[in-house]
């Protein structure tokens, strides 16, 4: 049995920690409240001791993030007498058992055992529902893969809660359609939803849209605006690109968001606020806070529930159910009757790497529609090039950022293994008369091996036989 004590002291870390080993448990240890999420993401536990009050992030949200995480394990809530009370609280928002200072060894293991018999038994896999199992869609996202199984999966699990979620995933990818399904799942779906570009206004705007401003407190300030932290109060807030805010910004942000209150800009008066925060990125906040670039303690503030999306490339066997999505919504929206898709078509479509994801897609779908002059679209009515082959610009796309230049290399460092991988099959093929048996056997490999390469790469013994 392992299990996670979270606790700011180390008298009481070291000492539950001895206490436990003796009884036979694998114990690990955490500082706070950060350092005990990073463990959730990458072990599993059984059990989670937490201390009550912490800095920067107390016992509540670590049971919150252990809910979504990690939602089979029980969580007991160490606390002091003076706070029991609030301890009974936690136990009605999920917790199993609370201990309360000081306590004996005999104590500890009697609430752990307690606590570990009562464990629920593990959650069933997460299901669409009939309407998902029809036409393979959860809110507004698309696919039916395991990758996205996972997302739909944690989206309901921290829809639930009121944890900060920090989205990832490369543009395109649908973060916002992450931020507003977790919103539309969750009991504020009736308040507002308010999305935030970070990348579209300047640093002045951007705070006075957040926090507000009075009149006359600057140039410009004809009349007192309610911040967008007010618009949201009670409902949720997107802040999308939150690696464009600048420093100066970030340090007055995590006040706001530790206090719960803002006061607007030129106001002497804090106003409180309710909200569900939402943050999303397409860079790497752990790069840039080593790079001094986006501030560590913010970044612990915002990343309390991970949701990564998968880059369409990942998920390939949701390109065909994409694909027949798009191109019913696109005809009806053109009002034009197409027949269907071509196979070398097809073939480009289910072999492109997309750089720019599921938008690329929309777009490469929509684009056909309109230019297919037949009613069997054809591979040059996508207009991307005439194969999949990345070109000297990567088919137009230019990257605007070190992490979307780094992944282009990688996709084209790959393709070349591709093509070295394509020509070194069908030579094989072609010295052993396309006898695949025979090819196997001259390059030293087993023939299932051969044959599922040659199924990865597309190559059809049928179709080059042919030709």
């Amino acid at each position: 049995m392992n299990i996670l004590v979270v606790d700011d002291e180390s008298v009481i870390r070291e000492g539950l920690r001895r206490i436990l080993e003796g009884g036979g448990f694998a114990v690990e240890t955490a500082k706070d409240g950060h350092a005990a999420i990073e463990l959730l993401q990458h072990k599993e536990f059984e059990l989670i001791i937490t201390d009550l009050k912490m800095p920067g992030m107390n016992g509540f949200e670590v049971l919150n993030a252990v809910k979504v995480l990690q939602p089979n394990a029980a969580v007991i809530m160490v606390t002091g007498y003076a706070t029991v009370e609030t301890a009974v609280d936690a136990m009605k928002s999920g917790a199993a058992d609370y201990l309360v200072k000081p306590f004996t060894p005999d104590q500890i293991l009697e609430k752990v055992q307690r606590a570990l018999e009562s464990r629920t038994t593990p959650i069933e896999e997460f299901s669409l529902g009939r309407e998902a199992d029809g036409d393979h869609r959860f809110g507004q996202f698309v696919g039916a893969s395991r990758e996205m199984q996972k997302v739909y999966r944690r989206i309901i699990q921290v829809a639930a809660t009121t944890s900060t979620v920090l989205i990832t995933g490369e543009s395109g990818t649908g973060k916002e359609l992450a931020a507003r399904a977790i919103h539309n799942n969750s009991p504020r779906r009736d308040r507002p939803f308010v999305a935030v570009d970070c990348t579209a206004l300047a640093e002045s705007l951007l705070e006075s849209e957040l926090f507000g401003h009075v009149k006359g407190s600057f140039t410009g300030a004809l009349q007192t605006k309610m911040g967008l932290l007010m618009v949201a109060d009670g409902g949720t807030l997107f802040l999308d690109e939150v690696s464009n805010i600048s420093l100066s910004t970030q340090a007055k942000l995590l006040r706001v968001l530790q206090e719960r209150q803002v006061t607007p800009i030129g106001g002497t008066q804090p106003v409180p606020f309710n909200i569900h925060l939402v943050a999303a990125t397409n860079r790497s906040l752990k790069t840039m806070v080593a790079e001094g670039k986006f501030r560590e303690d913010l970044f612990f503030r915002l990343n309390i529930i991970p949701l990564d999306l998968p880059p369409l490339r990942e998920r390939k066997g949701d390109i065909p159910i994409l694909i027949r999505h798009f191109l019913a919504q696109f005809m009806a929206e053109v009002g034009k009757e197409l027949r269907g898709i071509s196979p070398d078509a097809m073939q480009f479509l289910e072999n492109y790497s997309y750089p720019g994801n599921v938008r690329e897609l929309v777009n490469i779908i929509e684009r056909a529609v309109v230019l297919a002059e037949g009613d069997v679209i054809q591979k040059e009515d996508f207009e991307v090039g005439d194969s999949a082959e990345p070109t000297a610009d990567f088919q137009g796309y230019v990257p605007t950022n070190a992490e979307s230049l780094k992944e282009i290399k990688r996709q084209i460092r790959d393709r070349s293994v591709e093509d070295v991988e394509k020509a070194f099959a069908i030579n094989a093929l072609k010295r052993s008369n396309w006898n695949i048996s025979r090819a196997a056997e001259e390059t030293g490999m087993l023939r299932p091996n051969f044959q599922t390469m040659l199924k990865r790469l597309g190559i059809s013994v049928k179709d080059y036989f042919q030709k």
